[in-house]
């Protein structure tokens, strides 16, 4: 290349271009280089290396290019120090002699080139879109990055017509691209067509592609296009014809009628549903609004008109309930829903939407509401109580007779959860049939159950509890029905002890017969032998003995008949005189009366008695008993050692017992124990032994409602343990 030593004319060339000598002096530039890349030294002698805005790169290849006098041109693409891209030229330049001289350097500003590359590169990316090219001359196929990832084939992967061709799915799909490239190669068609290939991943995947054929001489050189992956969006569309497809059946089979409405025309559109609701032959239609008008009921026409009116000026979805009047005269009840269609400039210009016969809807809901509302009134005004209860065990709604059974209001309940009110002994059982339900296992139990009622006390109540389940056939929630049971249980108590007691009164007045009769018949046998025998003795002497046993037999009758009469007395009158008394208070008053008798046997009473019990007692009764088991240790002490008397209390819950011990001859329970409390009954043989004592303390501990029982060793004590109620 041969450069003339005056190079004026660069100065005019549209382009930005310079040359440099040897020494990389700027021999010339052109406008255009001064303007891209301005002389900030205010020198003319510069040199190429000095200037800041050239990039090193570019610099880097001048160098070499001088160093080793290289005759090739180079072009490289670099990018400034301000962001803006340039495609540089370095060609040398030779003297007259064709030495090499110099370096002509051409920059052209290519940012906005690269930039538009960049974005169609991105746009390539972003819509999946690659591009192919198929050389018919050479045979050679090229496809591009995109192509490439869209197949998911490496970078270095080279097609051919075949594999191409091969990636298409066997059958329907492989054969029609087959037919498609070759019939536009004969012909010069251009195709677009969606298909189905099998990437390299062995990935099912639809695209789209599109050819064009270059024709030269009439023949077909090149063949070219794109190829976009359109599965995702290819699947939607499937997924949209299909369902389409579904809703057309189903609107038919439900009898959805579908509608469009012209605002700006009046035009009505009604697909062949809407004529079997509206019973309305097609032929009929005039496709006008008024002929939807004229359907109407004339009370709902207004409100209609107003309802569609408001739906265009607000531009908001229309939902509207209405009645129809169909040509044989009968009535029917229409939904209909719609939204509003507007333009590109926001203007509402239709209303889409559909229709279907809600009348046995209504008529159903209706009955519904009646068979609700009959269920309300039946729940709140029950005589027994009823509650609707959460699967979490709350309370969900609950009737007054509920409320007034556990003394709680209703919004007092609904804030308390089951367990709150429910007896700890009675919780398991309770939980243990919910988790049953819970899991299928059973729809309904019924137990008894206690409530704790607000003011602490207990109720008792028939818990019944039914599952309820939603249309799904999920568990919903349950009902649970109580019945308080509380005084039919009282009163079944209180029976009870009536029986109890009258029980026990038909065993004292049988036993109390057999002592009578046995002991009056005694005394009477005795009475008549003595009386006949003072009638047939002469003699006075043995008559002055006989009248004297005669006036015994009389006190013993008549000492016997006391006892009975007193046994009666404590049997009948006892619950009437029951009054509180301080235990140990009488301990101390039966010791000092018998102290005398205590001291005569040297005698020591060891009273650890709380000093403020209280017990339910008849004072007298009480002293009775005290007094009969005192001067019991003190007749039946034992002659081997000292008299030793304990007494001592506990109280338990409601009950007070008391035990009281001596170390005297002590009884054998072996033999006596069935009938030591038996009238009459003696265990020792004492003179002053009646065999009365036990048999009335018995009694009067009974009559208050206690319990005397006893513990005995011989010859080492006897301890009698004695419970009353608490006071």
């Amino acid at each position: 290349m041969s450069i003339l030593s005056s190079l004026n004319y660069l100065q005019d060339l549209p382009i930005a271009i310079t040359v440099i000598d040897l020494n990389f002096k700027i021999k010339n530039q052109s406008s255009a280089w001064l303007k891209e890349f301005p002389n900030d030294f205010n020198s003319s002698s510069i040199s190429f290396l000095e200037y800041h805005s050239i990039p090193q790169q570019v610099k880097v290849e001048v160098l070499k290019m001088t160093e080793s006098q290289q005759i090739t041109p180079i072009e490289l693409e670099v990018k400034n120090h301000l962001n803006s891209w340039y495609r540089w030229k370095l060609s040398p330049s030779f003297s007259s002699e064709n030495n090499f001289s110099g370096i002509i350097i051409i920059a052209k500003n290519i940012t906005e080139e690269r930039r538009e590359r960049e974005l169609l590169k991105k746009a390539e990316q972003v819509a999946q879109i690659g591009a192919w090219e198929l050389d018919l001359i050479s045979n050679k196929l090229f496809w591009t990055d995109i192509t490439r990832i869209i197949h998911e084939v490496p970078e270095d992967y080279t097609p051919t017509l075949e594999k191409g061709i091969n990636f298409y799915k066997a059958g329907h799909h492989r054969e029609t691209i087959t037919a498609i490239v070759s019939d536009s190669i004969a012909t010069g068609d251009t195709w677009d067509t969606e298909l189905i290939i099998i990437t390299a991943n062995n990935t099912e995947k639809w695209v789209r592609a599109r050819g064009e054929t270059e024709i030269i001489d009439g023949k077909c050189v090149r063949v070219y296009g794109t190829f976009q992956d359109i599965h995702e969006q290819k699947l939607k569309d499937i997924a949209y014809t299909r369902l389409a497809e579904r809703l057309k059946i189903a609107t038919k089979t439900a009898k959805i009628g579908i509608w469009e409405y012209n605002y700006t025309n009046k035009n009505l559109f009604w697909s062949d549903e809407m004529f079997d609701l509206y019973k309305i032959q097609k032929a009929d239609f005039d496709g006008h609004k008024s002929f939807w008008d004229q359907s109407l009921h004339p009370e709902d026409r207004e409100f209609c008109m107003q309802k569609v009116k408001e739906a265009f000026e607000l531009k908001k979805d229309l939902e509207v309930e209405f009645r129809i009047i169909l040509p044989n005269g009968k009535i029917r009840n229409i939904k209909s829903v719609a939204y509003t269609e507007v333009d590109i400039f926001g203007d509402a210009k239709k209303l889409v939407g559909a229709n279907w016969d809600v009348t046995e809807l209504i008529y159903t809901q209706l009955q519904l509401t009646k068979s609700e509302e009959s269920m309300q009134q039946a729940f709140e005004n029950s005589s027994v109580g009823m509650a609707l209860i959460g699967l979490e065990g709350n309370w969900i709604d609950v009737n007054s007779s509920l409320c007034t059974s556990v003394g709680y209001s209703r919004e007092e309940m609904i804030q308390k959860k089951i367990i709150e009110v429910t007896h700890p002994h009675d919780w398991t059982k309770d939980s243990h049939f919910i988790k049953k339900m819970h899991e299928g296992k059973l729809t309904n139990y019924t137990i008894e159950k206690r409530f704790f009622h607000k003011d602490g006390t207990i109720v008792n109540a028939l818990l019944t509890v039914t599952t309820v389940h939603k249309v799904n056939g999920k568990l919903s929630h349950f009902i649970a029905q109580v019945i308080d049971v509380t005084a039919m249980i009282a009163s079944e108590n209180k029976t009870k002890s009536l029986l109890e007691i009258t029980k026990h009164q038909n065993e004292s007045l049988l036993n109390f017969a057999h002592i009578v009769s046995h002991n009056l018949r005694s005394h009477s046998t005795n009475l008549s032998m003595l009386t006949n025998f003072l009638k047939e003795e002469t003699d006075n002497g043995e008559k002055v003995n006989l009248e004297r046993m005669l006036s015994d037999a009389s006190e013993s009758l008549s000492e016997t008949v006391h006892h009975l009469n007193e046994v009666v007395h404590i049997t009948t009158n006892t619950q009437e005189n029951l009054s509180n008394v301080n235990l140990f208070d009488s301990i101390k008053r039966v010791e000092k009366n018998i102290l005398a008798l205590l001291k005569e046997k040297n005698a020591s009473c060891n009273i650890l008695v709380e000093k403020d019990v209280i017990i339910k007692a008849v004072p007298a009764y009480l002293d009775s008993i005290l007094l009969n088991l005192f001067t019991n240790s003190v007749k039946y002490s034992s002659q081997e050692r000292n008299l030793e008397i304990h007494i001592k209390n506990k109280i338990t819950n409601n009950q007070v017992t008391l035990h009281f011990s001596d170390n005297g001859q002590g009884i054998d329970l072996k033999r006596h124990g069935e009938k030591l409390f038996g009238m009459y009954k003696t265990f020792h043989n004492h003179k002053d032994a009646k065999g009365i004592g036990l048999f009335i303390t018995k009694n009067q501990v009974e009559a208050m409602n206690g319990s005397i029982t006893v513990h005995s060793t011989v010859n080492k004590g006897t301890t009698f343990v004695l419970t009353f109620e608490k006071a």
